[in-house]
């Protein structure tokens, strides 16, 4: 609320009155917040491509800056517009003029005639004939496949009177009056998402085609799409929460620090849920949270909202997770995961041949083969065989890690990975008590991997906002992707349905695991 505001006394209003100011009171403060940031994130533009000299970035770390500034950009551009009432609208610059017009003539081209549901001549004249029509091109992307979509509207009137003209609506379109198809954003979502490939990159893509798209264009489009997916990734979030048992994991997600012209350490959290191993009714799902830093305050407030066990790995920024004081809900139960500590014994006897770690090993393959054989059954089940076959092997386990710890030095390599297996042991006892735990949280490990590919391509992402849409499309593309689901054509289907204003009570209906592909 503005301080002009602030100083009126409302309660002279009648309350009609009052309600309006006050509602129109908070839309100027929402806009205002949103001018804040826009503003924010062009000074760091600026200050990226004028810095001082010692602070400029070379060609390629300049482009990913670049490129996921104008992401962060474009997405605030749609808040603002979406902020604003319909008949207030201003027409957004959309696409740059340079892309205009340019589309290659021998670029296959398919006509989409859309007729009016009736000729009919309002005054009852008769039918009204053809009296031009209005064109549209727009980039469609299919897969090693370029082609121009041309929207044509007949315009239709009377040759009797003058009364009107007949002619059907555009049909909705993600980006208004925009270049490209909901196939064709579709398709650098997952070319820079899944395969790895920088805008700059799948700019020079197109151009070996004959088509010009600046980088500066795919990031616009990319950014349009990561603000009105938003929703889906919140609602699939709100949807895994909902769960008792989830896994956790982080891995690096390096970022562009203008300021300082190289990358510091950002972070995507995974938050996972599959319950394929025992059959469990809910589908799985992944969703990334970015956060600029590895504290435990982030994975509490991700975790907002849940309650239950989380299987995790060694990391103590876990550890306020358990704590009575826990903001966000109930202290949950962690299950810590024996891969982590078999790495530990592994890493000792691959260094020395250490005849202790060899006998630990020995130990957990022993616990792992009965979690092989149980594999797939029902979690009554699996926790019976546990609790019979594995207690003991557990229990054993624990007296012999006490033995050696008793034996070897704490300074020691070997003594810190014992010491390590031994701070976590209430965690790893925890898949004794549940039959759906995992002994492991591999099943995360393995969704975090794709993420380090796209590290491993991309190099960082050019900015904090940028991280936060690499998770955001990261989530829904990875979620497809462990249900059998193809990636290009959910985001193509979704983006189309979102365009077309999809309620939003029946948002659940655009979640990856309900996609229904056409046939």
């Amino acid at each position: 609320m503005t301080a002009a505001a602030k100083d009126l006394d409302l309660s002279v209003l009648p309350p009609e009155y009052r309600a309006a100011f006050e509602a129109q009171a908070a839309r100027v403060a929402e806009l205002e917040e949103t001018n804040q940031r826009q503003e924010h994130l062009i000074a760091e533009m600026h200050h990226a491509l004028y810095g001082k000299k010692s602070e400029k970035l070379n060609e390629d770390d300049r482009q990913l800056a670049f490129e996921d500034l104008e992401v962060a950009l474009a997405e605030v551009e749609e808040k603002k517009s979406e902020q604003v009432p319909g008949d207030e609208k201003p027409k957004r610059k959309r696409v740059a003029k340079r892309n205009r017009g340019n589309l290659p003539e021998g670029l296959p081209r398919i006509e989409q005639v859309i007729e009016p549901d009736s000729l009919e001549c309002p005054c009852g004249c008769g039918l009204m004939h053809r009296i031009g029509e209005d064109r549209n091109e727009r980039l469609d992307i299919l897969p090693a496949q370029c082609r121009v979509i041309v929207t044509v509207r007949p315009k239709y009137a009377c040759r009797t009177c003058t009364d009107g003209i007949t002619q059907a609506p555009t049909p909705p379109w993600l980006i208004e009056g925009g270049l490209p198809t909901e196939g064709a954003i579709a398709h650098v979502l997952v070319s820079k998402y899944a395969d790895h490939l920088p805008l700059y990159r799948q700019s020079q893509i197109l151009a070996r085609s004959g088509i010009d798209i600046h980088r500066s264009t795919l990031a616009d489009w990319v950014g349009v799409a990561a603000f009105h997916l938003r929703p889906v990734v919140d609602r699939l979030a709100e949807h895994l929460k909902t769960s008792t048992k989830l896994f956790m994991d982080e891995t690096t997600a390096p970022v562009l620090d203008p300021g300082r012209g190289r990358t510091k350490t950002g972070f995507l959290w995974a938050l996972a849920r599959d319950d394929r191993s025992w059959g469990g009714d809910d589908p799985p799902g992944v969703v990334y949270f970015y956060a600029p830093g590895r504290h435990g305050e982030h994975a509490e407030t991700f975790l907002t909202g849940f309650n239950g066990i989380l299987q995790i790995d060694g990391y103590p920024g876990y550890n306020r997770l358990t704590r009575p004081a826990r903001k966000g809900g109930d202290p949950v139960i962690v299950a810590h995961c024996w891969a982590h500590a078999r790495r530990k014994l592994k890493e000792i006897f691959d260094r020395d041949g250490s005849e202790i770690a060899a006998e630990g090993l020995r130990r957990i393959a022993e616990i792992y083969a009965i979690e092989k054989d149980i594999r797939g059954t029902r979690p009554g089940q699996r926790l019976s065989a546990r609790q019979t076959r594995s207690d003991p092997l557990v229990a054993a386990f624990g007296d012999w890690l006490q033995a050696q710890r008793l034996r070897i030095s704490a300074k020691s390599r070997l003594g810190e990975k014992l010491a390590y297996i031994h701070r976590h042991w209430d965690g790893l006892q925890t898949f004794l008590t549940d039959g759906r735990v995992e002994i492991d949280s591999n099943s995360v490990e393995n969704l975090v991997r794709p993420i380090a590919l796209n590290r491993k391509n991309a190099l960082f992402a050019g900015h904090d906002e940028g991280g936060r849409a690499w998770g955001r499309i990261a989530s829904l593309i990875e979620t497809c992707k462990i249900n059998g689901v193809e990636p290009f054509a959910y985001l193509k289907s979704t983006l189309g349905a979102i365009a077309a204003d999809h309620p939003k009570n029946r948002i659940d209906d655009l979640l990856p695991w309900n996609f229904q592909p056409s046939t």
